[in-house]
């Protein structure tokens, strides 16, 4: 039977991937957009006056950016390291989609793709035009000119038939795009993988989108109905498990991101479930691909290092993200 030998957690934030000095190019999309914070919607400048005693100020100077930068850039060279090591043969990453694929006509709370094929060119000019100026230019780190990657079929319709036989209604995806692959999976292949691409099953959750976003105990489950799956596929393969989004944004919440991070490590996620819905909303969302990766690594009692969490704020109203890198292995090791 297969066996998963390494579970990872990695943010994807164009921070990581964009030159510090210019981290503030956002924030005049920010300044005019309304946020979701603790459960509820903010303007920008309502925000600068409710976290004005955490001087959020100090954490925006070119020199703390270019320090939290440096340190997010040593844990994504970490992370490569260590699944570099596992020598995995197949890679299961649970991502979302942010209108790269789907659109509003048809959004599955979850998704396999099935193919045999990963496109992931990049986008359009015109698609490029439409991004926000701190976005633009970070597309190169999730997106080379053009690259085909090979998915893993047989595993993937493993995964999806034993999801159905464990009652999760799954979307059997045939292909991702004619084109593209959404940033989260395309900045795993870009910066952990180094564009020497594992063969890959791409998982989806609809983290972003309601009204059929998954509750967080349901992407705890469904992991560890993946993780059933993956362990029961008739097959020799190493296999890797990524999660790829989060943490906290567009506006960093440290509270809940160490809450997250504790519970994970103690493999009781009990206290998330106690957050509630609103909390994993907007770019916080994304934790929810973390979660069932968590689900898998209960499910298989793996130990979990962190190897940085690193809070990337770029405006005094606290808008920026949270980065997180994890990684679980066996206790043996």
């Amino acid at each position: 039977m297969a066996k998963i030998v390494l579970g990872m957690g990695t943010s994807h934030g164009p921070m990581l991937i964009t030159p510090p000095e210019t981290w503030g190019a956002r924030v005049p999309d920010d300044r005019v957009t309304r946020h979701d914070f603790e459960g509820r919607e903010w303007a920008f400048d309502e925000l600068v006056e409710y976290r004005r005693s955490e001087n959020l100020a100090a954490q925006i100077t070119p020199d703390k950016w270019k320090e939290r930068h440096a340190q997010c850039r040593a844990a994504i060279e970490e992370m490569a390291r260590v699944l570099a090591g596992a020598k995995p043969d197949v890679v299961v990453i649970v991502g979302n989609d942010q209108m790269e694929i789907f659109t509003t006509d048809c959004i599955p709370a979850f998704g396999v793709m099935h193919g045999p094929t990963i496109v992931n060119n990049m986008i359009s000019h015109d698609k490029l035009m439409q991004m926000p100026p701190g976005v633009r230019h970070s597309m190169p780190g999730y997106k080379p000119e053009a690259a085909t990657h090979e998915g893993v079929p047989q595993l993937a319709q493993h995964i999806i038939k034993s999801a159905i036989a464990d009652n999760f209604d799954v979307a059997a995806l045939g292909r991702l795009s004619e084109t593209e692959t959404p940033h989260a999976y395309g900045f795993v292949f870009r910066q952990l993988m180094k564009d020497q691409v594992v063969p890959t099953v791409p998982v989806f959750v609809n983290t972003f989108y309601p009204p059929n976003q998954p509750s967080v105990a349901r992407c705890h489950a469904f992991g560890a109905s993946i993780a059933r799956a993956i362990e029961s596929w008739d097959s020799d393969a190493r296999v890797a498990v990524i999660a790829s989004g989060g943490l906290t944004h567009f506006v960093i919440d440290e509270r809940i991101d160490n809450l997250i991070l504790d519970a994970m490590r103690r493999h009781d996620l009990t206290p998330v479930f106690a957050l509630g819905e609103a909390i994993f909303q907007a770019g916080t969302s994304e934790i929810k691909n973390w979660i069932p990766v968590a689900g898998m690594m209960d499910e298989l009692g793996f130990d979990m290092t962190v190897v940085d969490y690193v809070p990337c704020y770029r405006s005094e109203a606290g808008t920026g993200n949270a980065m997180g890198f994890v990684y679980w292995k066996p206790q043996a090791e």
